[in-house]
Order: structure tokens, then C-alpha cells, then sequence
């Protein structure tokens, strides 16, 4: 039997990219899974996907940035399935644009999305997982924030490192209530970020095999697999850490 037989895994940005790609990856390991983002039509295929394949999902609109959203989300979770014992805080953006010259708007937007609604989905996650027992949380960090800095994403690394941060703060806090909380950080992805404007896929692939120690982008099936085994218990003893998975560019 999987790890994640008889469990339920809570997926936010589940409509497409790395957040579907887990999203399929924990359902074929035995998971129930619900998929959250705030675009019905993308969560909706990626149930599809899911069912198609024999696996039980739902999908719930919410934006993170929202409390109010967020609350429902875990009730909508745990009231169709019964249980949250993995959560995946993958939504995300990236805004782009020198420090200097990036609009507060911009800024404000860039810190809710990818810092405030990580901190508000574990807020509600980790109190959930307080009264009934513990569970794993995995947070979508980045290579760009902690580990690098790239002109034009200042917004972004800044968010991202706050995740970073915060992933260990709230590790050391929730670690004796049964929770586990770790990071990931992706390195270049086979999704449309990894491309620059105008950007074909093998411009991209040409780039990044002549600049990545690896030669290559990394695939949305290894990272899922990387978060499947943070949530697992293979990786018990990983307390507050952050993976990096990134082809050698931060070595």
C-alpha cells in the first residue's frame, strides 16, 4: 500500500503547471486530493485528469490572499473528504521589474500572492492539523529568493525568501504537535516561466543547456516527485528544511 492510502492532500495553484503535476502524483499514490486556485475551469481538468485515471478529487475556488478564503477552502476540504493530512502551498506569481522602478501595486501584489498567501494557508492548515492529530506541509519556495537573486525579480525573491524564512519558523513551532513543515525551492521548470518573452522551447532548451550545470530544464515530474517525499514519511526526519532542486545552478 502507498504512503498516501486513505489520505487527503490539499493542493493550492492545483490548476495547472507543478501544483497539476502534484496534484496527479499524490492521487496516484492513493490520495484523495482536492485542488484550489481561482480559475474553476483549469481546477475542473485537473479533477478530470484525476478521476479519469481512478482517483478522487474536488476542486474549490479560493483566493489565498483571502482568509476568509481560505477557511472555507479547509472546511470544503475536510467536509468532502474528512481529513487534511497534506497540504501543498504551491499558488503563486511572478511579478517582474527593477526595484527601483516597480509600482507599490505591483509590490503589494507580488508579497500577498506569493508570502501573505502561504502564511494565511498555513494559518488555517496548521490549526486544522493541530486538533486532529498533525500532518505535513510543503511549501513552494524558489531558487530565486534565498538561494540567487536575478535583476528584474527583486518582488518575487523577496517573497520567496520570506517562505523560506517563514517554512523554518513554523517548523520549529509545530514540530511538537505532530506537524512537519519543509520547502521546496525548483531551480528552471518546464513551465511558461522558465521562458523569456518571445522565447521558443528550444530557444529556452538552447539557453539553458549552455548556462545549467545540468544542461537541461527539470521536469514537472520530478518536482512533484519531490514533494511527494517530503509529505511522506521516508522524509520523518526533515524538519524545517528547504530543497532545492535546481540542476546545479545554486552549487
Amino acid at each position: 500500500m502507498s504512503h498516501f492510502t486513505g489520505k487527503t492532500a490539499l493542493i493550492t495553484g492545483g490548476g495547472s503547471g507543478i501544483g497539476r503535476a502534484t496534484a496527479l502524483a499524490f492521487a496516484r499514490k492513493g490520495a484523495s486530493v482536492v485542488v484550489a486556485g481561482r480559475t474553476e475551469s483549469s481546477l475542473a481538468e485537473t479533477v478530470k485528469l484525476i478521476e479519469e485515471a481512478g482517483g478522487r478529487a474536488a476542486g474549490v475556488a479560493a483566493d489565498v490572499t483571502r482568509s476568509d478564503d481560505v477557511a472555507a477552502l479547509v472546511n470544503a476540504t475536510t467536509t468532502r473528504f474528512g481529513a487534511l493530512d497534506i497540504a501543498v502551498n504551491n499558488a503563486g506569481a511572478a511579478f517582474t521589474g527593477m526595484l527601483a522602478d516597480l509600482d507599490e501595486d505591483a509590490w503589494q501584489r507580488s508579497l500577498a500572492v506569493n508570502l501573505t498567501g502561504v502564511w494565511l494557508s498555513m494559518k488555517h492548515e496548521i490549526a486544522y492539523m493541530r486538533e486532529h492529530g498533525g500532518g505535513v506541509i510543503v511549501n513552494m519556495a524558489s531558487t530565486i529568493g534565498a538561494h540567487r537573486s536575478v535583476p528584474g525579480m527583486g518582488a518575487y525573491a523577496t517573497a520567496k525568501a520570506g517562505v523560506s524564512a517563514m517554512t523554518r519558523t513554523a517548523a520549529r513551532e509545530c514540530v511538537r504537535d505532530g506537524i512537519r513543515v519543509n520547502a521546496i525551492s525548483p531551480g528552471p521548470i518546464d513551465t511558461p516561466a522558465s521562458m523569456r518573452p518571445g522565447e521558443t522551447t528550444e530557444q529556452r532548451d538552447e539557453r539553458i543547456a549552455a548556462t545549467l550545470p545540468l544542461g537541461r530544464v527539470g521536469t514537472l515530474e520530478e518536482v512533484a516527485a519531490a514533494i511527494t517525499w517530503l509529505a511522506s514519511p521516508d522524509s520523518g526526519f526533515a524538519v524545517g528544511h528547504d530543497l532545492v532542486l535546481d540542476g546545479g545552478s545554486t552549487a
